[in-house]
C-alpha cells in the first residue's frame, strides 16, 4: 500500500485531514467520542507510524474529499483528487484498537471509559469535573465548548474522585501501554480553579502508578498552588489561551477573557519557575479570528517564556454556538505551523522533550512534524506570516 513518500508530504496530509475531517462510515477500532471536552468529534488515526486525531463527527467531516475504507490489505485513507503531486490517491492507515480497559468497571459498577478516555494510542485524559461555572451561561461561556455534554448523554461522571481516576490509571497501563495522563478540569466556583482537585488525583494516581501527568487548568489566585501541585505528582501544566487578539478573546470567550492576557503571562512566569522551562505549554486555537501574525507574535512572547505554544486548528464541536463556524484553510495552518516550528527550534524547546500532556502527544496538531522539519532545517515552506502589530499583551516583554 503506498505511503506519503517524505516528510513534508506527510505534514500536509495530517494538515489537510485535521482541518477538512474525513468520512468514514463504521470502520472499526478506538471510535473516539462526540461531544464533551475536547478533542471531541475525532477518532485517532495512524499515518505513516504518527497518530493524529481526525474529525468525522461534525458536519463539516461529512463533505470531506478524504474517506476512510476498509480495503484488501487493510485500511484505506483515499482521496477524491490528488493534493500534491508527491501524494498518492490512497494512502496506508491504521485504526488503534478500543482499548481493554474499557471493559472494566469499578466495584460500585462504574465503567471504566466514563471515568477516562484514551486519546491518541497511549494517552490516557480524564476531566475531573465535567461542569464548568460559565457554561450554562452562553453570553459567558466559552463560545467552542462542549464540556457538559457528554455529562448531559450520561456516559460519563460529574466529579470523578482521586481513587476512581488512580484506578482506571493503574488498569490503562497495565493493560494497554499507556504512557502519559492528560487531567483537565472545568473550572469551579472557587480561587484555585481546580487546582486542589488536580493535586489530590495526581497524588492518587502516583501513589498507584508511575505515569507521567500533566495538569490543565486556568491560573490560580494564589500562585502557591503551582508548588502544591508539583509537590504532588504533577509533571507538566497547561493553561490555555485559546485565542489572542482582544476583540476576538472578548468575543470568543467573554468569562474567560476577563483573566488578561498579562494576567496569563504573569501566571506563565510564575509556573515556569515552579514547573521548569518547556513544561508549561497552552493551547493556541487558529482559525476563530486572530491573524496568523498575532499567532506567531504572541507564540514568540510564549517561547521567550519557556511556554510551549500548542498551535491546534480549531474544528467546530456539534452543538455548540460556533458549530457552523469554518475550520481554517489548510494553507493559514502551514503558514503558521512553519513560522512556530522555526521559532521552537531556534529555542531549542521540544515537544518530546515535555514530560507529558498535549503538546508531546500532538495528535491534535501538525505543528510537532514542523517542529521536527526545523529541527532538520527542512521545513516545508511557506510564505512568512504578514508583519502586523502585536495582539496586546503579546508584543515583546519589556524588562
Amino acid at each position: 500500500m503506498a505511503e506519503p513518500s517524505d516528510a513534508a508530504a506527510l505534514a500536509q496530509l495530517i494538515t489537510e485531514l485535521q482541518v477538512q475531517g474525513l468520512v468514514e462510515p463504521g470502520v472499526p477500532g478506538n471510535r473516539g467520542r462526540r461531544g464533551g471536552a475536547g478533542p471531541s468529534d475525532h477518532r485517532a488515526l495512524t499515518l505513516d507510524g504518527t497518530t493524529v486525531m481526525v474529525p468525522v463527527y461534525s458536519s463539516a467531516a461529512q463533505r470531506s474529499p478524504y474517506r476512510l475504507e476498509a480495503g484488501v490489505a487493510g485500511l484505506e485513507l483515499q482521496r477524491e483528487a490528488p493534493l500534491a503531486p508527491a501524494m498518492p490517491l490512497v494512502v496506508g492507515v491504521e485504526a488503534p484498537p478500543e482499548p481493554r480497559f474499557y471493559g472494566l468497571h469499578t466495584a460500585d459498577g462504574t465503567p471504566y471509559r466514563s471515568i477516562a478516555l484514551l486519546h491518541s494510542r497511549d494517552v490516557l485524559a480524564t476531566t475531573l469535573l465535567q461542569t464548568c461555572i460559565r457554561f450554562r451561561d452562553r453570553s459567558q461561556s466559552c463560545q467552542f465548548c462542549a464540556i457538559e455534554q457528554s455529562l448531559e448523554d450520561g456516559r460519563t461522571l460529574g466529579r470523578k474522585t482521586p481513587a476512581q481516576v488512580a484506578e482506571v490509571a493503574e488498569a490503562a497501563v497495565r493493560l494497554d501501554g499507556v504512557r502519559q495522563l492528560v487531567m483537565t478540569t472545568g473550572t469551579p466556583n472557587s480561587d484555585d480553579r481546580g487546582a486542589r482537585l488536580l493535586a489530590e488525583t495526581a497524588a492518587a494516581v502516583k501513589a498507584r502508578v508511575n505515569l507521567p501527568i500533566q495538569a490543565q487548568c486556568e491560573p490560580p489566585e494564589d500562585p502557591i498552588w503551582f508548588q502544591r501541585m508539583k509537590d504532588a505528582g504533577v509533571d507538566s501544566l497547561g493553561m490555555h489561551l485559546e485565542v489572542v487578539e482582544p476583540e476576538v478573546r472578548r468575543r470568543i470567550l467573554p468569562g474567560k477573557a476577563e483573566l488578561s492576557l498579562e494576567r496569563y503571562f504573569e501566571a506563565f512566569e510564575q509556573a515556569v519557575a515552579v514547573f521548569g522551562r518547556g513544561e508549561v505549554s497552552t493551547y493556541l486555537l487558529a482559525g476563530l479570528g486572530d491573524s496568523a501574525a498575532a499567532i506567531v507574535a504572541c507564540s514568540e512572547r510564549l517561547i521567550a517564556a519557556g511556554v510551549y505554544p500548542f498551535v491546534v486548528p480549531f474544528v467546530p464541536i456539534s452543538g455548540t454556538p460556533l458549530e457552523h463556524h469554518p475550520a481554517p484553510s489548510a494553507a493559514f495552518m502551514v503558514e503558521i505551523y512553519t513560522a512556530v516550528a522555526e521559532q521552537l527550534a531556534a529555542a531549542d524547546l521540544r515537544a518530546a522533550a515535555m514530560s507529558a500532556g498535549c503538546a508531546k502527544c500532538g495528535a491534535c496538531s501538525a505543528l510537532s512534524l514542523f517542529e521536527q522539519a526545523a529541527a532538520r532545517s527542512d521545513a516545508p515552506s511557506a510564505p512568512s506570516a504578514p508583519s502586523a502589530p502585536p495582539p496586546a499583551g503579546c508584543g515583546p516583554s519589556i524588562t
